[in-house]
């Protein structure tokens, strides 16, 4: 069975994007723990960061500099970029993806 990522990254579920291009895809957490959560995923499938394999160091690079044009995009002044990495460390979709938060207030209750 596919990943719920990939069914939206195939938009075979409904998402509100704010970045996509060839190798990412940007949407805002439909369950969002800052005033801006939004999750960036590679296209390609990647359970987590524990199968980040060699050919992906360009790819985890980009994943990077997406989130900082996000950011700028949206005239962030400050945010927090945050993977999480299996079930004991709050990953619960198996699919890499980088959370990019903004608020600080709501930031500091997240404890992270």
């Amino acid at each position: 069975m596919e990943c719920i990522f990939c069914k939206i990254i195939n938009k075979e579920i409904p998402s509100e994007i704010v970045f996509e291009d060839d190798e990412f895809i940007a949407f805002k957490d439909v369950n969002p723990q800052a005033p801006v959560h939004i999750l960036i995923i590679p296209k390609k499938h990647i359970s987590s960061v524990n199968h980040v394999e060699i050919e992906d160091k360009t790819l985890m690079g980009e994943l990077i500099l997406v989130a900082q044009k996000i950011a700028r995009e949206k005239n962030l002044a400050g945010y927090k970029l945050l993977i999480n990495v299996g079930r004991e460390g709050g990953q619960l979709i198996n699919h890499l993806h980088l959370h990019l938060l903004s608020g600080l207030s709501h930031l500091k209750s997240l404890n992270i």
